[in-house]
């Protein structure tokens, strides 16, 4: 492993956060919110620190990075960006706690969306900025970010790349990998305007609408208002936000290929069509459970059951509803979707959709042989024929997922958490959904978590984030050894 390039590279990202704090310094002044002082600070010490720390290794010739090194890079520079991410928050003494302005600033940048704020409107202006933008950095990838604007990290970039999107099969768009990440970014960027132009257009200030925009893009869900969207009671911000929700939840190479001109392609990808199905089949059944029993007219049961399944499903967590007051059904299914997640290649969390339709198919397989022992049969997706490794390493993720997920569960609910508490907080952490159910549901909150409680919780934001190889490897003996 080459150590002095991985602290390079993470001093870089330093760098780049402190960069990134300068939008909420802008608003803070904007607005004379009284946080300006709180940003000022935070941008002199991330970046002093990254660049004193640069300097120091500047002089190091960057070699071929190998998987280790990507593996280091990324697992360290998403720490270091959560640690520097709890700055504004503790300096403004908006988040006073550290262990809490760790939760908050780590939640963010995996877009896992739960907080420990029990007041979030009287915030200032520029720490709710701040809050969204960390989600909307950590939505792409702050590791495909700097991949993008420095072509010199382009030498170990696609180490880098797949240790950060460690998805079945990860879509290289250009022939350098650096062209892909900015390929993607554009996509992106492009997405996170048209949503902001559309719900202002709708009568949101500029102000929220950009925030939440930047919280939709990255499947995040961090609010300006205490209530979420429920807030606004406007079915027109509820389709807006259900539209690019699952735009969010599908993967980014399918939005490039269709403004490339492929009118068909999200109708053509076998995995795109299971998403969208089972986003179809889920909302209908829950649709029908709460119709007559929590919204007596037809309509108002659509709009609640597409929002939350939506957003559930995609790992968003924005709320129309307190769905923890919904049927045992309906808390069933989205329970359910917070372990299914979104596409592969989206910014949403969750097992994903690819993953599932391949268990599912091998599983299938398993049995057709014990039918026809002889027989020679191979799983396919698209009509292409999956590599056994691929397989193998898609089992080991879900019994990995489903261990730390119990593991996770029974440290919580040691802690004093009921067991809804307990097995909806792992699963909402590790899925990086955010809101789950009971202690945690749709209108509470983390603040009442026990202080190892948010520990264990970060732990899993980070996992769910990095989807578990990335970080799991470090505890690895084998990792250390030359």
């Amino acid at each position: 492993m080459h150590w002095r390039i991985i602290v390079k590279f993470t001093a870089i990202l330093a760098l780049f956060l402190g960069l990134s704090m300068l939008g909420p310094l802008l608003v803070s002044l904007y607005y004379h919110d009284g946080g300006s002082r709180a940003f000022l600070f935070s941008i002199l010490t991330t970046m002093g620190g990254g660049l004193i720390t640069y300097l120091l290794a500047r002089k190091t010739a960057t070699p071929q990075l190998g998987h280790r090194d990507g593996v280091a890079i990324v697992s360290f520079g998403w720490i270091l960006a959560g640690l520097f991410g709890t700055l504004p928050y503790l300096f403004s003494g908006t988040i006073p706690d550290f262990t809490d302005a760790c939760f908050e600033s780590l939640s963010g940048f995996t877009t896992t969306g739960a907080s420990i704020l029990t007041r979030i409107e009287g915030l200032p202006e520029s720490i709710l900025l701040w809050r969204s933008l960390t989600q909307w950095l950590g939505g792409m990838g702050i590791i495909v970010l700097s991949i993008a604007i420095l072509p010199f990290l382009g030498v170990g970039g696609m180490q880098l790349y797949k240790a950060e999107i460690p998805s079945p099969i990860v879509d290289k768009l250009k022939p350098r990998i650096s062209e892909t990440a900015k390929t993607l970014w554009k996509v992106y960027t492009l997405i996170t305007v048209i949503q902001i132009v559309l719900l202002a257009a709708g009568g949101m200030t500029l102000f929220d609408a950009v925030c939440h925009a930047f919280c939709t893009m990255p499947t995040g869900g961090f609010s300006t208002r205490n209530a979420s969207v429920a807030a606004y009671d406007n079915a027109y911000f509820d389709t807006v936000l259900v539209v690019f929700m699952l735009l969010a939840g599908i993967n980014f190479s399918l939005h490039y290929r269709l403004l490339k001109g492929e009118w068909r392609i999200f109708g053509n990808d076998p995995e795109c069509r299971v998403f969208l199905g089972i986003v179809a089949a889920l909302t209908l059944l829950v649709t029908m459970d709460i119709y007559g029993t929590v919204y007596d007219s037809l309509d108002k049961a659509f709009r609640y059951a597409v929002f939350q399944v939506s957003s559930i499903i995609t790992t968003t967590g924005f709320a129309t509803a307190d769905y923890d007051q919904w049927p045992a059904l309906s808390q069933i299914t989205l329970l359910a979707c917070m372990f299914l997640g979104a596409m592969a290649g989206s910014t949403g969390g969750g097992i994903k959709i690819m993953r599932i339709m391949l268990l599912a198919r091998h599983s299938y397989q398993e049995i057709f042989r014990i039918i026809h022992p002889h027989a020679v049969t191979t799983v396919k997706i698209g009509g292409k024929a999956v590599p056994g490794d691929v397989l193998t390493s898609i089992w080991g993720f879900f019994i990995l997922y489903v261990g730390l997920f119990l593991v996770g569960s029974l440290i919580m609910a040691s802690l004093g958490l009921d067991l809804v508490s307990a097995f909806s907080s792992v699963a909402a952490t590790l899925g990086n959904i955010g809101p789950g159910l009971a202690l945690v549901g749709p209108v509470q909150n983390y603040a009442a978590i026990p202080l190892l409680g948010k520990w264990v919780l970060i732990v899993c934001m980070l996992l769910g984030r990095l989807e578990i190889y990335t970080v799991i490897v470090l505890l690895v003996p084998e990792y250390w050894r030359k």
